[in-house]
């Protein structure tokens, strides 16, 4: 049994992204279970307490039934402005037109858009909407939009971190600062508490000098700090080349020698190792909604609970056991 941070130096960190705007607690529960029970050193969770009693309820179930399993940190994600994962799915009317086809149904990765018979109308549900917003383009009436929010980290933050929340993730973008520097002022006071800080964003130009300009807000650097580089945001489950773009910006940022660790996410997938140079020093790979879909069909099933053990660790497996080379001499930004 490694470690967390262990897991980081080793470049062997799994992270499961139960999505930051994900709130059904039976699955958040069942998540939790499965992956800690494969392995994962972290889960990441919505900012809200009942989110996160429910992952502590699902790791405790894992450990009663493994007592070799770890004790992956909790992760709750907080944003400092407009973020796609921070949003959810809404009818701009309660019914749809007798003759729409209802493409949103089709397309809805956790079964949130529900249809109601001949009625011809779609309900959402929106404790399973996790923002993904494949929905709203292909209503043929233009009938759904996405709604996003912001966490508010004064007021959410000092009660998580008493329920033992060990980590923090910070969504942002490029030309931020201000909103950062805000979002960093609130968290401040708790970083003693905390294991880690992670950072998560998107390619763009002005990058590099973004980033640094969050280092010097930072001062000082958290001990232990990553780099989520966050290439294409909730699409490991379309197919299997969504990874390029995350291996794209990883080498990107890796080139800029930044401290801390770097960490796959966004299109990551079952291919996602298998395209990792082993000689980049990439710490390890959060997985998201591959990792959910992976599974939820042999949980929907009610007897498929083994399989769903046995998938999960694989996929935690291809981390753990995924060639690294770590020597300095391995990675060259030539």
């Amino acid at each position: 049994m490694t470690l967390p941070k262990a897991s980081l130096h080793q470049g062997t960190w799994f992270k499961l992204i139960c999505g930051a705007s994900f709130h059904h607690l039976p699955s958040i529960r069942e998540l939790a279970f499965l992956y800690t029970l494969a392995g994962a050193d972290c889960i990441d969770v919505a900012a809200e307490p009942a989110i996160v009693r429910a992952a502590q309820q699902g790791i405790q179930r894992a450990q009663a039934e493994d007592p070799q399993a770890g004790s992956p940190w909790l992760m709750v994600s907080l944003n400092d402005g407009e973020d796609v994962h921070f949003r959810k799915a809404v009818l701009t009317e309660p019914t749809c037109p007798a003759e729409c086809p209802q493409p949103c149904v089709a397309v809805c990765p956790p079964h949130a858009l529900v249809p109601l018979g001949p009625s011809a109308r779609v309900y959402i549900q929106a404790e399973l909407c996790y923002g993904c917003g494949r929905c709203e383009p292909v209503c043929p009436y233009r009938r759904i939009v996405t709604s996003g929010y912001q966490v508010v980290v004064a007021e959410v933050l000092p009660s998580l971190v008493e329920l033992g929340v060990q980590a923090v993730e910070i969504h942002t973008c490029i030309g931020r600062q201000k909103q950062f520097e805000q979002v960093w002022r609130a968290l401040k006071p708790w970083l003693g508490r905390l294991q880690a800080v992670s950072i998560s964003f998107n390619d763009g130009p002005g990058l590099e000098a973004y980033l640094r300009d969050l280092l010097t807000l930072m001062d000082p650097v958290p001990e232990v700090l990553i780099w989520q580089v966050d290439g294409r945001p909730m699409s490991g489950d379309i197919g299997a080349g969504t990874s390029k773009a995350t291996l794209k910006l990883a080498r990107k940022v890796l080139d800029m020698g930044l401290p801390g660790y770097v960490q796959l996410a966004g299109g990551t997938n079952a291919q996602t190792v298998s395209l990792l140079d082993p000689c980049w020093p990439v710490a390890g790979i959060a997985f998201g909604s591959y990792a959910r879909q992976l599974v939820a069909a042999h949980l929907e099933e009610g007897s498929g609970l083994t399989t769903a053990i046995l998938l999960a660790k694989q996929l935690v497996q291809q981390v753990k056991q995924r060639p690294v080379a770590l020597r300095p001499s391995c990675f060259s930004s030539a």
